[in-house]
Order: C-alpha cells, then structure tokens, then sequence
C-alpha cells in the first residue's frame, strides 16, 4: 500500500529518497580536479607557476584543485603533509601520487589518473626532458626508478 510517505512494507513503514540522476553522477572534488589537470595536457613546465598557462608539479594540482573548489597548500610537501594518507591498494583517480624518498622528504606531486596497461598512471607537470618539460600523462614508475617512492593522499 503507497502512502504520501513512503511504502507501507508489513506494517513497516519504509521511506524513499528519490535522488535524480544527474545527482547521483555528479563527479567528486578529486575527479573535478583530475579533468582540469588534463586540460592543461602539452602546457608547458615552469618552476614556480601555478598557472593558468604554465606549471610547476605542485602548481599544477594546487591550480587544478582551486578550480574545482578547494584549495590547497602550494608545496609538494605541503600538499602530502595536509592530505588524508591513502594506501596504494585503495588509490582512486584524482587523489595526489606524491614521490619521495621518505615521506619527509617529497619533491614531486601529480594526480593519480587510474591504473591500465599494467601501470598506474599520474597527470603531472613534468621537469624531463624526456617528456618534454610540460604537462603529461605519463606511469608512476618513470618516477619511483631507483630509490624514490609512491605515496598516496587525498583531500
């Protein structure tokens, strides 16, 4: 029996909530943040920028998450010392990969694009010249090669 309430189910009353569609999709703050970093794919890399045209590692994700509606600190370290830690096994896009050798010690920062090919993958602004010295999409592994490691955070 239908009721202005909700559905009467063996004399207990169970109430709907009915959440539209586009509610239900609406992208997070990390996936808002991932889709502005790709934006700026090809810009080129510069210390110290933080946009709108050229970036460093860190101005990139602080350029990419104030768009998106939150703002963070501007450093590497910064950003990994504010972030809520999240291990490797439950990373999602858009949360930060932060590269270190300790995490004391971080000096680069990208946001985490997801996993394919058997690589986990990161948009970064990217000081190579292998790459370019701009923004890319580029493994995670091209960074942790010798001693430095992953870490994963997210706001």
């Amino acid at each position: 029996m239908k009721t202005r309430a909700g559905i009467a189910v063996a004399g207990a009353l169970v109430t709907a909530l009915l959440v539209p569609a586009e509610a239900q999709a609406a992208p997070s703050l990390a996936q808002r943040a991932m889709s502005v970093a790709a934006a700026q794919k090809g810009d080129p890399y510069q210390w110290g920028a933080e946009g709108p045209y050229r970036f460093d590692c860190s101005g990139l994700v602080y350029y990419s998450y104030r768009k998106s509606g939150k703002t963070l600190r501007r450093t590497a370290q910064g950003q990994y010392n504010a972030s809520r830690k999240v291990s490797p096994s439950y990373r999602k896009p858009g949360d930060l990969v932060f590269i270190g050798r300790s995490s004391g010690s971080i000096y680069h920062v990208g946001i985490y694009a997801g996993f394919w090919s058997g690589k986990g993958w990161m948009w970064n602004a990217n000081t190579g010249s292998y790459r370019g010295r701009k923004v890319v999409l580029a493994p995670i592994s091209e960074y942790t090669a010798g001693s430095p490691r992953a870490y994963y955070g997210r706001y």
